[in-house]
């Protein structure tokens, strides 16, 4: 099938728009549902006044502008600064205490992918100018693939559902209130280039060859595993040979998938390129650490394996801390994570973070039960947002997608309220 110009059309639009989402911006319907995609259909129908969905198509896929209204209506971006702080906390160390070191006169170049209205670039350069890096010294590269998300962005000014949380010094240090928002200052402004492309196109080429670090969260688990892998491999052909990514923390197991490594910074869900390790690719380095395709190689994980295996470690090994078990889970070090997990299970603790990760160490197998660990944590944690963004995954992936939705709808309730 064909998506623009005169190209002929089949008899469902939906299907042909789901088609043209999909090889254009590498959308999976699936993970949003069909029934936005008809609202947005009929809002940009009323927007141009016309009543025949098959006029509409033919001006969808012959207008560029209306092409990105129509990718704008459905691509819901939420976001706002300094969106989940530990991430860039732990970009600001690594920069002092690795590329600094290593680079005391070269120029640090980042990307932030997709930027949406520009709030994380600007966090970026607002971190990193507070660590005391010279803005002068720093490539920002921002891209998304619309248009008007990059207008916004460009104009640097904000309302307040761009700040959210209890810390707001950085508003009042890099921002002048006006009547229309918050305006951004100039020099943060200037920091950042932003940029208009789409990562899978097969040109798709950043202004910076390389990158030191990439921002890329929260955009895979919108795709489906092909697509996935075609963004993690222009990625990994974007990042520097030391360089790191960051991703969304449902997305960290997705990306050790495909040949990463983690770079072992609890709850920023960082991660390396992988190692010519002849063991294979994505195993991390250190002795003992295990790689999600390990676990399927090691156990089968049947009903009452995660028990055999706590019962050979000597439990002066293994501290029953949740603490520990979930910085070992962001290592990718799932089994230990489970072992810890089961032993603190077992001393009579139940707890929503315990179930919560050792669904995650079922659902790396292709476990069915890891639903049941996550069903777990929300009956003792209803709000548990790493659990509802995994149940809401797991949905997707077996096919139940009106489940999946509600379940990333709870999770986002969840996110907003914090």
């Amino acid at each position: 099938m064909k998506t623009s110009g005169n190209a002929a059309h089949t008899h469902d639009p939906i299907k042909e728009i789901e088609n043209a989402l999909r090889e254009r911006v590498g959308l999976d319907a699936a993970s949003i549902g069909s029934s936005l995609i008809h609202r947005s259909i009929r809002l940009r129908m009323k927007c141009n006044g016309m009543n025949n969905a098959q006029d509409y198509i033919k001006l969808l896929f012959s207008s560029r502008t209306e092409w990105n209204e129509m990718v704008e209506s459905i691509l819901v971006t939420e976001t706002w600064f300094f969106r989940d702080s530990e991430p860039f906390n732990a970009l600001v160390r690594l920069v002092q205490e690795e590329w600094l070191p290593a680079n005391p006169g070269g120029r640090l170049r980042l990307l932030s992918l997709p930027c949406s209205s520009g709030e994380e670039p600007y966090s970026l350069a607002m971190a990193l100018s507070d660590a005391g890096i010279a803005l002068e010294r720093l490539d920002i590269d921002a891209v998304d693939i619309s248009a008007l998300a990059l207008s916004r962005a460009r104009k640097g000014l904000y309302g307040k559902n761009s700040f959210r949380g209890n810390s707001f010094g950085f508003r009042n240090k890099y921002f002048r209130a006006t009547a229309n928002g918050f305006e951004l200052h100039p020099s943060i402004l200037k920091a950042v280039r932003f940029t208009e492309g789409n990562v899978l196109d097969e040109n798709f080429q950043p202004p910076h060859g390389l990158y030191d670090f990439i921002f890329c969260r929260n955009l895979l688990i919108y795709f489906d595993r092909p697509t996935q892998k075609k963004a993690l491999a222009k990625l990994s052909n974007l990042l520097a040979t030391d360089g790191l990514v960051f991703v969304g923390a449902a997305e960290q197991v997705l990306v050790l998938d495909q040949g990463f490594v983690s770079a072992h910074l609890p709850m920023a869900f960082a991660c390396r390129k992988g190692t010519s390790d002849p063991v294979g690719p994505g195993i991390p380095e250190s002795p003992g650490l295990s790689h999600p395709d390990s676990i399927i190689e090691a156990s089968p994980l049947a009903p009452g394996a995660l028990q055999a295996t706590a019962d050979t470690v000597q439990p002066a090994l293994v501290p029953a801390d949740l603490n520990t078990a979930r910085r070992l889970a962001d290592e990718g070090r799932l089994q230990e994570a489970a072992t810890i997990c089961e032993a603190h299970l077992q001393n009579g603790k139940p707890s929503a973070q315990a179930y919560y990760l050792l669904g995650l160490v079922r659902d790396a197998t292709g476990d069915p039960a890891a639903q049941d660990y996550y069903r777990k944590a929300l009956y003792l944690e209803p709000n548990h947002h790493d659990s509802l963004l995994q149940l809401a995954l797991w949905s997707q992936k077996n096919g139940q997608i009106a489940l999946a939705r509600r379940f990333r709808s709870r999770a986002q309730r969840v996110s907003l309220s914090k």
